[in-house]
Parts: C-alpha cells; structure tokens; sequence
C-alpha cells in the first residue's frame, strides 16, 4: 500500500483523515456540515444576472457567487470533491447519484452520433448493458476488445474513435490492462481514455498518474465502506474536466449531500480498512491455491492479480501498490447445483451484490456476456468479497462450504 502522499509528503492515512475540510470554515467542526438545499439567494440583481451567465463554467464558478442552485453543489458536496481531487491529482470531481451513472456520464459527455468507442470484454456488466442499448441507439458504434490487447489496441483504431474505456482488474475475471501502453497509443490519436478504476480505489492505483484521462469511481464500494449509501465519483485532468463538469450540469446527474457526507466519513478509514481487505484476502486467495494446486477435487484455479501465478501479475506488480478484498475462484468441474450448494452453505458470507462494505458476499459469476474474452475457466466461478470479518472465520466458513459442493456433485 502507498505510504506517502506525492503531493504533500505525508502518509496516505493523514491525508485521508484530513482532506477535503478545515474545520475553521465550519465554526471548529470536525467534519463539514450536511448542506440541504435547493435555492440560493443572491445579494443583488447584477450577481444574480452574471452567476447565471458563467452557471454552467466549470472554471468560473467562485468568480461571481460560489453558490447559485443546488445542483451545483454545497459545501459538503465540495468537501468531497476536493478529498477526492488531492487523492487522484485531478482537476476537478463530479459526484453523481450511483457507480453506474459514473460510467454513463463521462460516455455521454465524450460520444456523440457517428462515434466509435472501445470497451474492455471484462466490463462490468451494467456499463455493457448502457453500451448495447443507450448508445448504439444514439448511434455510436461499439467495439470490444480482448483484456490483454496491450499497445496493439491501436491497430482498432478508427478515424472516429473517440473514447478508449479500461476497466483493470476486469469485473469478476480479473484479468489485468496495460494501462500505460493503451493511454500512449489512445494519446497519440487524440481518443480520451476513460477507466473504471473501483477495484483498486485511489490508493492502490492512480489512473492519471498513468496518463488516463478520466478515473472512474463507484463511491458506494470501499470510500463508503458500510453498505449504506450509493455513490459515484469521476475525476478528470485539466484538459477533460471541462466537457465532463458541463456535460453533468445539463443532465442535472448530481449527488446529494446526505451521501458526500456519508462517503467523506468513509474515506477517514478507508486506508485501515483496504490494508485489512487486502491482508484478509491474499490470506484466502493463497489458501485456495495451495488447495488447488495440491490437487482438491473441488477447487481449481484462483483468480486475483496479486497471486504469482496468475496471466496478469506482472502488471499488476509493476503498475499497482495494493490489492483490494474482492477476487474469484473456480469450483472445478462443477455444476450449477453444486455452486449453488456452496453458497447455501455459507454461513458468514451474505448472498448479494456490490461489494467494499465491511461484511463478505459471495456470488455466482455470468459470463455469457462476453464476445472476443470468451473462455472456458473449467467449472463454476464463485466471486467473493472478503470483508471484516476473522481470517480463521472465514477460512473455516468456506471450507465446509466447499465440502457441501463436492457432496451435491
């Protein structure tokens, strides 16, 4: 895990606890206020008349009147946006009302009909949905691409190529992006790049850092950390903020302030918490590949990038300084009923979706989406988030799960 800020010097855990508020603005309290409003008022006709000319400015905001209309943002809205900036080095943030509409928004501010966009196979499936139906129906073209493509992604490049969208590790496969190499050739050509960076969180990855022109965040996973609140965060570079900042102003997509109070309380722990995730999980992970490569009947191969084994290591090594609390494994020539078998017989692991929170999940991974990253892994896949919870606990809990599978078979 990343133990200094680059911009500041201090540890990642500091910044974490004081970003994005001063206490001093707020009359001495600790964490900003929750701003509920809608209207705001102006002292005087000629403010009122120039703060609704510069409204939709993305750099001119403050000049006039900060505040002009709720959905605009509030103070602790702001507080947020600004934690999160000096987190991803970014220019601005925009906080939007889920995970999903922080995909949606950046797409839509970037594609116009006529369009071509290219999106990793191993997208999270909402964003292939919105792909498949909102934008082909406005009349973008979209192309998938294989996971492991690296730099030859420019050979998919077209004269109307205009947003190249990562996601690394890819959903519930995990496989691993050559984010640097892909953002050198997209550059070149002029063609944004967009990645959904949840997995990893700020602090495990910084996709700017890299080149990447928009990060992408589902706030409601580890900034929110407690299963309570639906989120989504999305920061640009200097040269992207203002087309995303004035996109999400005329879709009128903002977060509310009940929620940026929510995830800014989260973000106060989520160093300590992602450093218990990724002991935890690694701890699981290596345990269910001993067991595979012992030869268990039941367990095959471990999907998580931090594993020395798995195709995608090496850039995780070389690009990532952390690993997070959610990875998948293979039931080994399974059925569907043995998988289910295992999932009913889990005791500590809550059958739902989403992830980041504190308690662990389990899931039965689809893949029949996929087009060119269409494999066979063998058996059933079982995604699991490795919450809070006692490593021995857990370990014991997906044991004897494991054993209800081979007996269902």
């Amino acid at each position: 895990m990343a133990k200094k800020d680059t911009a500041g010097g201090r540890g990642i855990n500091t910044q974490l606890a004081h970003s994005g508020n001063d206490p001093h603005e707020f009359h001495g309290w600790v964490n900003p206020p929750v701003v509920h409003g809608s209207t705001v008022l102006f002292p005087d006709a000629a403010t009122m008349k120039a703060t609704q000319v510069r409204s939709a400015d993305a750099h001119s905001r403050s000049r006039v009147q900060r505040y002009t209309y709720g959905t605009y943002g509030t103070p602790t809205t702001d507080a947020l946006c600004e934690a999160v900036n000096a987190l991803e080095g970014s220019a601005g943030t925009i906080l939007v009302p889920s995970g999903l509409a922080a995909v949606t928004v950046p797409l839509l501010a970037f594609l116009s009909a006529g369009d071509h966009v290219l999106i990793v196979d191993t997208v999270y499936f909402p964003t292939r949905r919105f792909a498949d139906t909102m934008l082909t129906r406005l009349g973008v073209e979209v192309e998938y691409y294989a996971p492991d493509i690296g730099e030859a992604v420019s050979a998919l490049f077209r004269d109307n190529t205009k947003v190249l969208f990562m996601e690394t590790p890819g959903s519930n496969t995990f496989e691993m992006q050559d984010v640097p190499a892909m953002t050198a050739a997209a550059k070149a050509r002029g063609i944004v790049t967009m990645i959904d960076n949840t997995w990893a969180t700020p602090l495990f990855f910084k996709p700017l850092d890299h080149g990447v022109d928009i990060s992408i965040h589902a706030a409601t996973k580890y900034p929110g950390g407690h299963s309570d609140v639906i989120m989504g965060m999305v920061s640009a570079g200097e040269a992207t903020w203002p087309q995303l900042y004035n996109t999400q102003v005329a879709l009128g997509t903002c977060g509310n302030s009940d929620d940026a109070f929510l995830v800014l309380r989260g973000l106060r722990t989520m160093g300590i918490r992602l450093e218990r995730h990724q002991k935890t999980t690694l701890a699981i992970a290596r345990w269910l590949e001993t067991r595979w490569q012992d030869g268990d009947t039941i367990v095959g191969p471990v999907l998580h990038p931090a594993l020395e084994s798995f195709p995608g290591h090496d850039i995780w090594k070389r690009d990532f300084c952390g690993a997070s609390g959610i990875f998948s494994f293979v039931l080994k020539d399974a059925t569907e009923a043995q998988a289910h078998a295992f999932m009913d017989a889990l005791e500590l692991f809550g059958l739902g979706y989403s992830w980041g929170g504190y308690e662990s999940l389990v899931t039965h991974v689809y893949l029949k989406d996929r087009t060119v990253s269409a494999r066979d892994y063998g058996g059933q896949i079982m995604r699991l988030q490795i919450g809070l919870e006692d490593e021995d606990d857990l370990r014991a809990d997906i044991a004897q799960a494991l054993e209800a599978a081979r007996a269902a078979g």
